[in-house]
């Protein structure tokens, strides 16, 4: 027999069988009487070779883990605490034990739910010692739910934090582009929801930019990694539509797009987005808050990118429908045109005649002041020299030679006598 210090492989070391006189010491009613000398100098085996609490809880702990292995537990989470040190506590029961449980805070990475009293659950982890307290308890490193309890509660939480910052509001939901230029796609490079979508989109629109923001979809880190892929995306901001989803799996497998940073990352996109994770019957909160959900990643294609020929024909017929209303247009420019020049011109000719008819009239006024009128009755007009007119007997002298116009020509006259008339007699 032997003695090693506690430590990884510390603890104590018994040989193949236990002596005769220990055998003897474990019988019933045996007491001390049954050590002897032998048994004696074991450690613990007398007061003198009283071994320390520390020593055997260290040695407990040792034997416990590398007796039991790792394994899953099943039970309910009873006494949940979240200790300000990161760490959880809690209990695992069921109807005939219970057995207190850790989750170190480097553990809680991997697991990928909340955690709260009264769950259903299985959990992975290393049955250990707390030597401190002499505790057994088992160290977890992975919560998974037993049937849908844990999974519908975490959300259901989700959900309701969603819904109260208004990302599950119908109209803020975009439309998607008609033609887009870039198709971005969030998923894993290697899954069949890749080949899926590029198969369906360069068959619609064989020249279409499609740029993949590669992701784990699944696993440890996989809600970091599509949160740390839209931020890519975000800082490229060239795409104009963008599909984020994976194939069908089991409902664990589907776990990264129903958690809530993934959710806010999907609604946070600056472009449209369809989610297209699992099948048709899958719905994941990602499905809920993106623009378009669709049933399944080719769905999603159809969704996002238009089939060209069907663009082209509905191109062709909107430009034979702008040729007609073109046509339309000018024709009914033409008949007002036509209509207006009439009008114009029929306003041109009344305008016109009214015009005549005062000219005439006021031709026919001229002409009856005009002297020529005057000259044609058998009136004329005398001229003295340099052609001014004279109209009075003042401007004639006797023998004054001056011109007398008539209708048709001058006379050439002298003034032999001036006879002005006789004033007129006042009453």
């Amino acid at each position: 027999m032997s003695w090693d210090p506690p430590g990884r492989e510390g603890g104590f070391r018994w040989p193949a069988g236990p002596p005769e006189s220990e055998a003897r010491a474990s019988e019933p009613g045996s007491g001390l009487r049954g050590l002897s000398l032998f048994d004696a100098a074991l450690p613990g085996g007398s007061t003198e070779t009283a071994v320390a609490v520390s020593t055997l809880a260290q040695s407990i702990r040792h034997i416990i883990e590398r007796s039991v292995k790792p394994l899953w537990v099943r039970g309910e989470i009873i006494d949940f605490k979240a200790h300000r040190n990161g760490h959880w506590y809690f209990s695992l029961r069921d109807r005939a034990a219970q057995l207190r449980c850790v989750v170190w805070a480097d553990d809680q990475r991997r697991i990928r739910t909340a955690v709260e009293d009264g769950m259903a659950v299985v959990v992975y982890g290393q049955v250990t010692v707390y030597a401190v307290r002499g505790d057994m308890q088992l160290r977890v490193t992975a919560i998974e739910p037993t049937g849908d309890g844990l999974l519908r509660r975490a959300l259901e939480r989700t959900l309701e934090a969603l819904r109260r910052d208004g990302l599950l509001a119908p109209e803020r939901k975009r439309p998607l582009p008609r033609l887009p230029r870039c198709l971005a796609v969030v998923t894993s490079p290697d899954g069949a929801a890749l080949h899926d979508i590029l198969a369906v989109a360069r068959r619609r629109a064989p020249s279409l930019r499609i740029v993949v923001v590669a992701s784990k979809v699944q696993g440890d880190g996989a809600p970091e990694d599509l949160c740390s892929a839209f931020g890519r995306l975000a800082r490229w901001g060239k795409a104009d539509v963008v599909i984020v989803g994976r194939g069908g799996g089991a409902k664990e497998d589907l776990s990264a797009f129903n958690d809530e940073r993934v959710a806010r990352a999907v609604a946070a996109c600056l472009v449209p987005t369809i989610s297209a994770v699992g099948h048709e019957i899958d719905t994941t909160m990602c499905d809920l808050v993106a623009d378009v959900r669709a049933p399944t990643p080719s769905a999603a294609a159809e969704s996002a990118v238009p089939l060209w020929a069907d663009e082209e024909q509905r191109l062709r017929l909107a430009a034979a429908q702008l040729a007609g209303a073109a046509t339309r247009c000018v024709q009914a420019s033409g008949s007002r045109l036509g209509r207006a020049c009439d009008m114009t011109l029929r306003g041109a000719m009344r305008s016109t005649e009214r015009r005549r008819s005062r000219l005439d009239a006021a031709a026919g006024r001229l002409d009856a002041l005009s002297p020529l009128a005057t000259l044609a009755r058998g009136f004329a007009v005398a001229r003295g020299a340099g052609g001014r007119a004279l109209t009075a007997t003042a401007d004639f002298a006797d023998g004054m030679p001056f011109d007398l116009t008539i209708r048709d020509g001058t006379v050439g006259a002298v003034a032999t006598s001036v006879v002005p008339d006789a004033p007129a007699v006042q009453p």
